[in-house]
C-alpha cells in the first residue's frame, strides 16, 4: 500500500524560522496599536504596547541565534517592522500628544525623525565587520531605532508619571525630538548588549536586578521607564569612551604586529 501523504505547512527543517518571524509580526501589531491608542487619547496604552514592541524585537533576534533560525527573510521582515513600529508609532503619539500645537513645525519634527530612523536601519543593515573588528559587536553606530523611540517618549512618560518636574513643554519638545533624531543617524558608539558575558557568581544577582526591575514595571511602569531612559542616556558617554579605548587597543596591537612582522 502507498503510504499516505501528510499534509504540511512548512518543511520540518525550517519550522525553527517561524518563532522568531511570529514574534516580530507580533511587535508590528503592537506598534500599529500604539498608534490607534494615541489617537484614542489614550497615552498609557499607547506607550505600554509600544514598550511591549520594543521588548519582543530585542528577543527576537536572540531567538533566532539561539535555535539557529536566522535567515535573510527575517532580517528583512524586522528591518521592515522596526520601521513602523519605531520610526512611525512613536513619531505620531509625539505629534497627536503635543507637536501638533506648533503646527507644520511639528509635522516637519515628525517627518525628520522617521526619515533618520529609516536612515539608520538602512545603515545598519549593510554594517559589516572584518575579522579583527568583531569587538565592534558589542556596540551600534549611532542609538538603535527601539531605543531611540523610547527616549522620544520621555517627555510624555514624564508627563504620565506621577513625579512632578514642573517642566514647560514650549519648544522644548521639538528640540529634544531632533536631538534624538540626530543621535540615531550619529556615529556615536553606543551598547549592543549583545555579546554580554555573565560569571556565574554574577547570574544569581542578575536575575534578581531583572526580577526587581519587572516588579517595578508592573507597580511603577512609567516612573521605572523613565529611570531605564535616563540611564541609558548616561550609559552613551560611557560607551563612547570604552569603545575609544579598545579601538587604540586594537590598533596599537596591529602596529605591534606589523612590526614584528618587518623585523
Amino acid at each position: 500500500m502507498m503510504q499516505e501523504k501528510k499534509f504540511k505547512l512548512v518543511s520540518s527543517k525550517k519550522t525553527r524560522y517561524i518563532l522568531p518571524n511570529i514574534l516580530t509580526i507580533a511587535g508590528v501589531c503592537l506598534g500599529i496599536s500604539s498608534i490607534k491608542f494615541s489617537l484614542d487619547l489614550n497615552y498609557n496604552l499607547a506607550v505600554i504596547f509600544l514598550i511591549l514592541a520594543a521588548i519582543l524585537d530585542a528577543l527576537d533576534g536572540r531567538i533566532a541565534r539561539l535555535i539557529k533560525g536566522t535567515s535573510e527573510f527575517g532580517k528583512e521582515l524586522d528591518s521592515l517592522t522596526d520601521f513602523v513600529s519605531f520610526g512611525i508609532a512613536p513619531a505620531f503619539i509625539m505629534y497627536f500628544w503635543n507637536l501638533n500645537n506648533y503646527g507644520k513645525i511639528g509635522w516637519a519634527v515628525t517627518l525628520i525623525y522617521s526619515v533618520c530612523c529609516v536612515l539608520r536601519l538602512a545603515r545598519f543593515n549593510l554594517t559589516s565587520y572584518n575579522k579583527e573588528e568583531t569587538w565592534k559587536q558589542n556596540y551600534f553606530e549611532g542609538v538603535p531605532s527601539p531605543i531611540g523611540a523610547i527616549l522620544i517618549l520621555l517627555p510624555l512618560i514624564v508627563d504620565l508619571s506621577e513625579i512632578d518636574f514642573s517642566l514647560n513643554y514650549n519648544f522644548f519638545v521639538p528640540i529634544y525630538i531632533s536631538l534624538i533624531a540626530l543621535l540615531l543617524i550619529s556615529k556615536i558608539p553606543t551598547y549592543s548588549f549583545k555579546k554580554i558575558k555573565v560569571r556565574p557568581k554574577v547570574t544569581i544577582f542578575l536575575l534578581l536586578g531583572i526580577g526587581i526591575s519587572l516588579v517595578s514595571l508592573i507597580f511603577f511602569t512609567f516612573e521605572t521607564l523613565l529611570v531605564f531612559g535616563i540611564v541609558y542616556i548616561i550609559s552613551i558617554p560611557v560607551s563612547c569612551f570604552t569603545y575609544l579605548r579598545k579601538n587604540k587597543d586594537t590598533k596599537d596591537y596591529q602596529t605591534e604586529e606589523d612590526h614584528e612582522d618587518i623585523l
